[in-house]
């Protein structure tokens, strides 16, 4: 220690006991609000705010993605309510229950409020039951499948990249092929092969990690579908779980292996979106990209015939199938 005292900490006048460098908390809120407002101008400078009312999803391209995007803003909103609801109270104790500058005892203490205790238990319950209702009503009606869809893509996962069975007559004759006895196909329990279309010897497409799209340059095979026809998504895997994704249909479900997935959609837009794999599936997952190109119905059954041109007829394995406990389970809950 210095001989003059140099080196102690500085109080304030009058022989108080707090340090100089602690600065009442009032004097230090101007200023951070003062860095907040900078930072959300100068941030918000390239902020489209026509996209403000989606909250960061992307613009929906399907008839089922508006669903999703309904609910999404409304857990928003019910989320920003309960958000403002817990900060007023807070800042309102904050305010109105601070300790007095002059008067430093302890205040009166209540135990066992009953009806604050009954609130703060009863809220919060109702508050997850309506979550609760609305994501379940939405999920049976995302996840309800028709009798007999227009088309049937079965997506095949496998690392690191993504093949594409396309079930489809593509030669328009009945009689030259049948996908539900297809050995390939054979991991697609009967329940979803019974609705394949009849002489459907198929195309397939695949590709690996430095597959390009030819259009834009974009990494990943490209899957093809036709707009404002509903098209079901058969999704099996050949050796982990991987999870297909596609950004603008605002959904996406697990690849499993030895269980199938199945959901259907509506393009409503063309346009080529982009798709990868939601489910860390190993050291290349960040490779596992696609895209989705959305075209007429015409175009699409003219590419279908170009993939058969190549020579691409037929099907890509499909997966690991399921076993027969597993089959007779999900059987049982359908």
């Amino acid at each position: 220690m210095s001989p003059n005292g140099s080196d102690l900490p500085h109080r304030l006048k009058g022989g108080g006991g707090t340090p100089m460098s602690r600065r009442p908390v009032r004097r230090r809120l101007p200023q951070a609000l003062s860095a907040g407002l900078i930072l959300a101008t100068a941030t918000g400078c390239s902020y489209n705010w026509e996209d403000f009312p989606r909250l960061g999803m992307p613009t929906p391209v399907t008839e089922e993605a508006p669903i999703i995007l309904s609910l999404w803003q409304g857990s928003w909103a019910a989320a920003l309510v309960t958000g403002v609801l817990v900060w007023g109270l807070i800042l309102w104790s904050v305010i109105f229950h601070r300790r007095s500058r002059t008067k430093v005892e302890v205040p009166p203490q209540t135990r066992y409020n009953m009806p604050i205790e009954g609130l703060y238990t009863i809220t919060p319950l109702i508050i997850v039951s309506v979550l609760f209702y609305f994501t379940a009503r939405d999920e049976s009606k995302l996840l309800e499948l028709s009798d007999k869809p227009a088309h049937t893509v079965n997506v095949v996962g496998y690392q690191w990249s993504w093949g594409f069975n396309y079930v489809e007559d593509v030669d328009g004759n009945a009689g030259t092929g049948r996908a539900a006895e297809d050995k390939n196909l054979s991991a697609i329990p009967n329940r979803f092969s019974d609705a394949f279309p009849e002489g459907a010897e198929g195309v397939y497409d695949y590709g690996i990690p430095g597959t390009r799209n030819p259009q834009n340059g974009n990494p990943g095979p490209t899957l093809w579908l036709p707009k404002g026809e509903k098209v079901r998504f058969v999704l099996t895997s050949r050796d982990v779980i991987h999870s297909f994704w596609v950004l603008p249909f605002l959904m996406k479900q697990d690849v499993i292996p030895g269980h199938t997935n199945v959901f259907e959609v509506t393009p409503t837009q063309e346009g080529t979106f982009r798709g990868k794999c939601a489910e860390l599936c190993g050291v290349d997952h960040s490779r596992m990209l696609f895209n989705v190109k959305v075209v007429s119905p015409e175009r699409y059954q003219q590419h279908l015939k170009e993939l058969a041109e190549k020579g691409q007829t037929g099907f890509i394995p499909s997966g690991i199938a399921q076993t027969d406990p597993a089959r007779n389970t999900e059987t049982n809950q359908l």
